[in-house]
C-alpha cells in the first residue's frame, strides 16, 4: 500500500526567506506523525502547503496518489484533509452547535436531512467533550473548550487525515492528558491519520508513531521517538551547537 499523503521536494519562499527547502515526507494510513522543530523551522508552512493555503514554489503533493499540489483549500478539505489552527479560530458569535454545523454544510455529500445533520452535530460535540455546551457561544468557551470545538468542526468534514497545529499550547497538565486521550481515540475509533505539530515534547514523543524534525526549512531527521531524542543534529537545532 502506498502512502496516504506524500510530499516530494517541497520548497516555499516568501520574498528572500526560504521557509521550506526540498522537503520529502509521507504519512501512512492510521499513523500519528509528529512534526517538530524550533520556531521558524517551517512546520506551519508545511501544513499550509498540505491544506492548500499556499502552493509550493517547487515540488509535488499527493493524497491517495492524486496530485493535490495546486488545489484550493476547500477542494483539499472535501477530498479528506482537515486542520486546526495554532491560534484557535472559531466563529466567536456563533454557538458550538452552529460552529460544528459549518463543517457538515461544507462537505460534498448532501445526503441526510436536517434532523440527521443535527444528530451528527450533537454526536460530534459529545465525542470531543462539549455535549453540554451546544448552545454556548464560542466566545464564552475556555481555551481547551475552543480547541475541542476546532476539532469538532474539523471532524465534521469527515476527514481521512487530521492536521493538528499545537493543540496542547496553553493547556495545564491535566488538560494535556485529556487532549492526548482524545487524539488517540480519534485515531483508533474514527480510523483517522493524524499529522501533528507540537512543542510539548514529552507529549508528542509519547503519542507519535514516528516524528519528523524540521530546522531552517529542511528535514534533518525522521524516526521513532528514541531515535529523535538522541540525535545530535536535533539536539543542536533546539539548544544551539555550543550548548549541545
Amino acid at each position: 500500500m502506498g502512502a496516504l499523503i506524500e510530499g516530494k521536494g517541497l520548497t516555499k519562499s516568501f520574498g528572500g526567506l526560504t521557509a521550506l527547502k526540498g522537503v520529502d515526507f509521507h504519512l501512512d494510513e492510521g499513523e500519528i506523525i509528529g512534526l517538530i522543530g524550533p520556531n521558524g523551522a517551517g512546520k506551519t508552512t508545511l501544513f499550509n502547503l498540505v491544506s492548500g493555503v499556499f502552493h509550493p514554489d517547487s515540488g509535488k503533493l499527493y493524497f491517495n496518489s492524486k496530485n493535490i499540489t495546486i488545489l484550493k483549500p476547500f477542494e483539499i478539505c472535501r477530498l479528506g484533509i482537515a486542520r486546526t489552527f495554532q491560534i484557535v479560530r472559531p466563529f466567536l458569535k456563533m454557538s458550538c452547535f452552529e460552529n460544528t454545523l459549518v463543517g457538515i454544510i461544507g462537505r460534498n455529500d448532501k445526503n441526510g436531512g436536517k434532523e440527521e445533520r443535527k444528530d451528527e452535530v450533537r454526536t460530534l460535540l459529545k465525542f470531543v467533550g462539549l455535549g453540554n455546551r451546544e448552545q454556548t457561544l464560542a466566545k464564552d468557551l475556555t481555551l481547551i473548550e475552543k480547541k475541542r470545538l476546532e476539532m469538532a468542526r474539523a471532524l465534521a468534514t469527515k476527514p481521512k487525515v487530521l492536521l493538528l497545529d499545537e493543540v496542547l499550547a496553553g493547556l495545564n497538565p491535566s488538560e494535556i492528558l485529556q487532549a492526548l486521550e482524545l487524539i488517540e481515540v480519534i485515531r483508533t475509533q474514527l480510523k483517522m491519520t493524524v499529522f501533528w505539530i507540537e512543542h510539548v515534547m514529552g507529549a508528542i514523543m509519547k503519542a507519535s508513531d514516528r516524528i519528523i524534525v524540521l530546522d531552517q526549512g529542511e528535514k534533518i531527521k525522521e524516526g521513532k521517538a528514541e531515535e529523535i531524542v538522541s540525535d545530535l543534529k536535533v539536539i543542536e537545532a533546539y539548544l544551539g551547537e555550543s550548548d549541545a
